[in-house]
């Protein structure tokens, strides 16, 4: 064991039967150094305690050496869930407590009461475990000046999960003040599935200086066992999402394993499933449901239920794929596509956490390219691979929030807060030109909002300093600062009589709780309730007995990653692999390749055919929903504009279907590149999705505030007061530095533009398109969705079968087979 490890450390590992691994000794051997680090080790590789291990060195007697230990606060640790900080808190106080060291732990986030953070900030624990969001709060004090003065390392736990998004700006900049505030402090970040660690490790270093950030890499854990499942006696499914096909089979293997972590896609498909679950629970086994919508008391006793081992099964969302470590897992089972194979890994990570023993998972795909999904995610993880995610610049509605932050804490000068922004790669590319724009638009709401006092936040004093216009600004700021914008929710709570409140169950959108009156039921939470009365922001319930509707839930869509994309592709004109399939997918291939061709690598393939008195074209593009959906939108309009009587579309996350009242005899004119420039412009300028992205970015960027002192505005307010102000910026200042963030967001996340551009790159060079008699096997899937879009998906599954049915009988037709 290497000398750098201080004896009171190798006996307490010792003592639970652990050896200090390689990468631990390298995370100590980086700090001793002075050197920030990247961390990339597998789950159960002891990642959390290789980012404390210097912190818990420099507390123990050998190094203190007879000296007081340190005041102050020591090390912040950073991760993007209160559940996973709350866990490693847990976590850290062991060897604390067990080895005698001197260190108070404590958490800080939106659920801390009030008393604690004050006292947080004028007597510090030594360590800190805090999210992006409570910390960019932190630092909008005064007294945070003193209160991180002597910082000496930051700890970013599961960087992958936020780094290149909003919560990344906003930690990037907190970064780039701390590190002004602390220079002495070191930066550590963690992550079991980053696949371009340079990537990362310009993320972390200070000035993009690559160098000064040591990437340490794990000793390799035992390799997963992942298996699909496969129905027993029927065929894989020709479309829905949801996969209750194998609601007996997945309840076979809950009653077979101790504890089995299920995971799906949608907080929607979280309580679908758990339904079902129940449904066919005859030995009444223990099974909890966890999302984000539930409340805080219903995730922390289902957290801890499985903490103590008293569950058998339990059925959640994104909300617990990183880090919670609960021990013994014995199989995680993912419900739909995977998406990613990073993802993925992640998610097996939970079960087992243990490097030396394979964690095992079953992956249940919905449909017939989620299996060749499910088969592309699983060989991707046998080879070790992951996908990546290039960065981003840095958004400018969190650099003005930002900016605001910093004002709220002490006044600013601009060269020298320009300089500081300056020294993190999301915002390294800020000019000045785009500084000042910044700074306006904090100061007054920008040009065409200037003569409104309401948006006056900062000023600039005769010496140059920008100051609050008034003390009352800070006050605001913190009440309405965040990264996090969710649909409007409203509080679901057990009716306590004279139409009173009681116990809080968690939030539904709103849009979802308009359309319920008195006696309807819906299920939440994984019970069936019943609506008494709408009041404020509020739904009052009781139990219900009757069947019950399901909660909608939106905004949920993972995307499709290039990477696993391109995989499946691959894997569609790899015919001699189709033998590893089973037979009714093999036939499906089989039969696409005869009757019309499979869309190959760079290739973009399209098929036109009648059907049901309509002419249909489907697009083969592999690009995800968000740029099916976008490309759908531009194709129809100018089919419109040729007068090709379009009728609408439908899109998955691998290809298009979009029909009319004319044939398409070639579709080449209707995907030349230009469309980015013309039309896609205006559809964007005109449609929900620019409203949509610059009612996000006015709240972030703090131009419209959801919450004043005891009153919260609702959806409704916020959007009315967005959409007058946008109206207003669009006629008078279109070129307002918030209208220019709403136009990234929407061309990034709302329409995968880059995606889109790299689809229409392939059509002008390699478009292929076949007429056909019929719908093709391949275009079953994505056809089956048509009328059905607006109906929650997973509830669609059985109404589907007899479509499908019917749709793949015509395209799988054996009369029409080539005689052998």
């Amino acid at each position: 064991m290497s000398p750098i490890v201080p004896p009171e450390l190798k006996d307490w590992f010792a003592g639970r039967g652990w050896r200090v691994r390689r990468h631990q000794v390298d995370m100590l051997t980086a700090s001793d150094a002075g050197r920030h680090a990247l961390l990339v080790a597998d789950t159960g590789a002891g990642k959390t305690l290789a980012g404390f291990l210097p912190t818990l060195t420099d507390f123990t007697p050998s190094r203190l050496n007879g000296g007081d230990p340190p005041e102050g606060l020591h090390t912040l640790y950073v991760s993007p869930l209160k559940a996973l900080a709350h866990d490693v808190q847990r976590n850290l106080l062991t060897p604390i407590e067990e080895i005698g060291l001197p260190i108070r732990a404590e958490t800080r986030s939106g659920d801390t009461p009030s008393d604690r953070k004050k006292r947080q900030r004028t007597r510090p624990p030594h360590v800190l475990l805090t999210t992006p969001e409570s910390l960019s709060l932190l630092l909008s004090y005064p007294d945070s000046l003193e209160m991180f003065s002597g910082l000496k390392r930051v700890v970013i736990d599961e960087v992958h999960a936020f780094a290149n998004g909003k919560r990344g700006d906003l930690l990037a900049l907190a970064l780039s003040r701390l590190q002004a505030i602390a220079p002495q402090m070191q930066r550590a970040a963690l992550s079991a599935t980053v696949a371009q660690p340079e990537a990362f490790r310009e993320w972390l270093a200070p000035w993009g200086d690559i160098d000064s950030v040591e990437l340490v890499e794990g000793e390799s854990g035992a390799p997963a066992e992942v298996e699909i499942l496969l129905p027993e006696e029927e065929r894989v499914p020709w479309g829905g999402h949801a996969a209750t096909w194998a609601i007996p089979q997945l309840y076979e293997e809950i009653r077979r394993n101790n504890t089995t972590l299920v995971f799906t896609n949608t907080r929607f498909l979280a309580e679908y499933i758990f339904q079902h679950l129940w449904d066919v629970n005859e030995d009444k086994l223990p099974i909890g449901i966890h999302h984000g919508s539930l409340s805080k008391e219903a995730r922390r006793k289902v957290e801890g239920a499985m903490a103590r081992g008293e569950l058998r099964a339990l059925v959640a969302t994104a909300s617990l794929d990183l880090g919670v470590d609960w021990g013994d897992i014995d199989l995680v089972v993912q419900m739909g596509a995977p998406k990613g194979s990073s993802r993925l890994l992640q998610r097996i990570g939970r079960a087992n956490h243990r490097l030396d023993q394979p964690s095992r998972a079953l992956l249940v795909p919905g449909n017939r390219f989620e299996f060749l999904e499910a088969t592309a995610a699983k060989e991707a993880v046998d080879e070790g691979m992951r996908d990546g995610e290039d960065f981003r610049p840095g958004g400018l509605d969190v650099l003005a929030q930002h900016v605001m932050a910093c004002t709220c804490a002490s006044p600013f000068q601009e060269d020298e807060l320009l300089r500081e922004i300056r020294s993190s790669l999301a915002y390294a590319w800020v000019d000045e030109d785009v500084w000042q724009r910044v700074v306006t638009f904090v100061a007054t709401g920008g040009y065409a909002l200037q003569a409104y006092d309401k948006f006056k936040r900062i000023l600039r004093d005769k010496q140059g300093v920008w100051r609050l216009t008034h003390p009352e600004q800070a006050a605001r700021h913190r009440l309405n600062a965040g990264i996090i914008i969710d649909s409007e929710m409203l509080e679901v709570r057990i009716n306590s009589g004279r139409g009173r409140g009681g116990r809080s169950l968690g939030k539904i959108e709103e849009r979802f709780a308009a359309s319920l009156s008195p006696g309807d039921t819906f299920a939440f939470a994984g019970m069936s309730l019943e609506v008494v009365k709408l009041q404020d922001m509020e739904v009052l319930v009781k139990a219900a007995t009757s069947n019950a509707m399901i909660p909608s839930y939106g905004g949920a869509r993972m995307p499709l990653t290039t990477h696993l994309a391109e995989r499946v592709r691959t894997m569609l004109v790899d015919r001699a692999g189709w033998a590893r399939f089973p037979d009714d997918v093999r036939e499906w291939l089989e039969m696409q390749d005869w009757r019309s061709q499979m869309p190959g690598p760079g290739q973009l393939l399209v098929e036109s055919f009648p059907h049901a008195k309509r002419y249909y074209s489907v697009y083969y593009t592999f690009e995800g929903w968000n740029a099916n959906q976008s490309l759908g939108m531009l194709i129809t309009r100018r089919m419109e504009d040729r007068g090709l009587m379009p009728g609408g579309f439908v899109a998955n996350d691998y290809s298009l279907a979009v029909w009319g009242l004319k044939p398409v005899d070639d579709p080449a004119p209707l995907l030349s590149p230009d469309i980015l420039q013309e039309e896609f412009v205006e559809w964007v300028q005109n449609s929900h999705l620019l409203r949509r992205a610059f009612r996000e970015v006015a709240v972030i960027g703090g131009l419209v505030e959801r919450q004043h002192p005891g009153k919260r505005k609702t959806g409704k307010q916020v959007t009315f007061s967005t959409d007058l102000i946008y109206d207003v910026l669009r006629k008078y200042e279109p070129n307002h530095v918030l209208l220019e963030a709403a136009w990234a967001d929407a061309r990034t996340r709302m329409t995968d533009v880059a995606r889109l551009g790299n689809l229409l790159d392939r059509s002008a060079e390699q478009l292929v398109h076949i007429e056909l008699d019929r719908v093709s096997p391949l275009a079953v899937p994505v056809m089956v969705m048509i009328g059905r879009e607006a109906t929650p998906q997973g509830s669609v599954d059985d109404e589907l079968l007899l479509e499908a049915e019917s749709l793949a009988g015509a395209a799988m037709r054996v009369e029409d087979l080539p005689k052998t």
